[in-house]
């Protein structure tokens, strides 16, 4: 069934925040997209028609991606938590299933945990928030201090699209995967003044020498809200590890773990991956 998409737009804590919304029946399902250069048309794209054949779907940029306004701000996990809290109430949603992939994972945990009359089933995708081990140790680190090295890529992104394809290839599992429509969407956005000004910010707040700074493992067996744990079994990024954990600690935890799929399991696998969260949120 073919679908309208619509854009919105709301002023929330002072900041514009865009977002996508379609389907209106069932359930409110709030989408919450990843962090580096990432945005809800991006992670979700092949989600939303998918899901709102069932559900009213909402999917935010986060603030400081995609259409939503960039602020000078500091950015963490914190804030990002509290600014989807303010927008629920914003847009008159009581509460929400909501679902989350890498950052936004975190952010729906962080929800979850903070004001959990908001969340009523949690999915959480190749999330953040899991584990303190840094991908590569010191050299995380290292990079997370060095903000203009950042800039440096975004600026040669900018410039060729190869190597906007070959970037989003290195969280695939399977490069060849990716559609040319989803190249062109990630080659545009990158276009977009301030892209990456966010995820620098919040990767200088929440990466340490001991570690990502924001871990959720030791207060799972809060959450109240059944929750599907969805993961990729070759993830680099986040180890497969961390989603089994996670689900072992949560009361209503249940996990799913994709082979032959990298960290972006909506766009790697997004056929699995909208079946697996639309039948959880059913139940």
């Amino acid at each position: 069934m073919d679908t309208d998409i619509e854009e919105r737009s709301i002023i929330v804590d002072g900041y514009r925040l865009h977002y996508l919304t379609a389907g209106d029946s069932g359930p409110v399902v709030c989408l919450l997209h990843g962090g580096i250069i990432d945005a809800a048309h991006l992670s979700w794209g092949a989600s939303i028609e998918a899901l709102a054949d069932d559900f009213q779907v909402i999917a935010l940029d986060l603030l400081g991606y995609g259409e939503s306004e960039i602020p000078d701000i500091e950015y963490s996990t914190a804030l990002h938590v509290d600014v989807v809290g303010a927008f629920l109430d914003a847009i008159d949603v009581g509460s929400a299933n909501v679902v989350g992939v890498s950052l936004g994972g975190s952010v729906a945990l962080g929800l979850a945990l903070g004001e959990p009359e908001k969340v009523d089933r949690l999915v959480v995708v190749d999330s953040f928030g899991l584990g303190r081990d840094l991908p590569n140790g010191d050299l995380s680190y290292a990079l997370s201090r060095v903000p203009a090295l950042n800039r440096l890529s975004v600026a040669l992104l900018r410039r060729s699209r190869r190597l906007a394809r070959a970037s989003l290839g290195a969280i695939l599992y399977d490069p060849d995967a990716i559609p040319d429509e989803l190249v062109d969407a990630f080659y545009s956005h990158l276009q977009r003044p301030g892209v990456g000004l966010a995820f620098r910010r919040w990767r200088g707040q929440e990466v340490t020498r001991e570690g990502y700074r924001t871990v959720y493992v030791d207060r799972l067996g809060e959450i109240d809200a059944p929750t599907l744990v969805l993961h990729g079994a070759a993830d680099d990024l986040f180890p497969v590890a961390w989603a089994e954990r996670a689900a072992e600690r949560l009361p209503e935890g249940d996990l799913r773990v994709f082979e032959e799929c990298g960290h972006w399991l909506p766009r790697e696998k997004p056929a699995a991956c909208n079946e697996a969260i639309a039948t959880f949120l059913r139940e």
